[in-house]
């Protein structure tokens, strides 16, 4: 099956945005973030093979994070294809302009219950400023398994409620469910997951991606390439390690909000950061709550304590 990256500049840490073309299929898989620039690194991409937009029928994003769905209304329409998302992920692009002030209000009350200051949450809300998409846009919604122009959807949800991979043939395009450098961010990249102990979502999902019967090499939405075995086992690693954390940074006498561990792991934060630290840590924290290693003692804010068992925190699930 015919392939193509095109890479953004769109700077990140987790490494430039990839955009992959099915020109045989006329299937693209996350267009890019908004913005004139990357809409024209996006169509000399297509100038390169020569790929027009008449030949794309079909617009694929992986979730609804806007450096990866930023240009996908804007490509849909001028292609005149078909946008193509998760249903959990489809209203935050389909219903743009309305489900971002829901999504708004959720982050603020999400980062309340998680014990950040006023100020912080203030800031948060403040530097959360509008991408360039249209209020509202056709958005086909699907379920795990679905196929479009004959790739397969596998629903892969952690980072997002929505999340999917997509799979072609024997290769795996994983979006940010697994990325090279970096974990991607479990429980403040999408507040819908307070409450649904998103680590263990994200879990489940990599427990998924080791059953497939597909090619080790994966190509991730941050990068060109990834060893997907070798990654996934890194990525657990790492939330071991983060699940430790947490059961240290929660103090046996006295209570820690996720604010608290937050800052004990990550230091000073503002912005965005705030939002994906608290959101680790809250994540990490009711993970830690299932196997026992801190108890929760407080709903607004939330709050734990540790156990006993937990000042070593040497008890962790087999699950890793």
């Amino acid at each position: 099956m015919t392939v193509f990256r095109i890479a953004h500049e769109h700077g990140s840490p987790e490494g430039k945005n990839s955009t992959y073309v099915f020109p045989e299929h006329g299937v693209v898989v996350d267009p890019g973030p908004p913005g004139d620039a990357p809409y024209e690194t996006l169509r000399a991409g297509f100038a390169d093979r020569g790929v027009d937009l008449s030949n794309i029928d079909d617009v694929i994003v992986t979730h609804w994070h806007s450096d990866h769905a930023g240009l996908a209304p804007r490509l849909a329409t001028a292609a005149d294809a078909t946008l193509h998302l998760h249903a959990r992920d489809a209203p935050l692009i389909r219903d743009y302009a309305s489900e971002r002030e829901r999504r708004l209000t959720r982050d603020v009350e999400t980062l309340d219950r998680w014990g950040a200051p006023d100020w912080i949450v203030s800031d948060v809300r403040e530097r959360d400023t509008p991408s360039s998409m249209p209020e509202s846009i056709p958005v086909t919604e699907h379920e795990d398994g679905d196929r479009v122009a004959g790739l397969t959807l596998r629903h892969t949800p952690g980072h997002t409620c929505g999340h999917v991979a997509v799979q072609a043939d024997q290769t795996l395009y994983t979006g940010d469910a697994v990325l090279p450098m970096y974990t991607p961010n479990v429980g403040g990249s999408d507040t819908r997951t307070d409450g649904e102990n998103p680590l263990a979502m994200y879990l489940d999902t990599l427990d998924s991606l080791t059953t497939l019967d597909v090619d080790p090499h994966a190509h991730p939405g941050h990068g060109p390439s990834v060893h997907l075995p070798k990654r996934i086992e890194t990525t657990r690693q790492h939330h071991r390690e983060r699940v430790r954390a947490v059961a240290e940074a929660t103090p046996v006498e006295g209570v820690a909000t996720p604010w608290d561990v937050a800052r004990t792991l990550f230091g000073e934060m503002s912005g965005i950061h705030a939002k994906m630290g608290a959101g680790e840590a809250a994540a990490h924290l009711a993970y830690a709550e299932t196997i026992d290693l801190v108890k929760r003692v407080g709903t607004r804010p939330l709050s734990y304590r540790a156990t006993v068992e937990s000042a070593d925190a040497v008890k962790l699930s087999t699950r890793f």
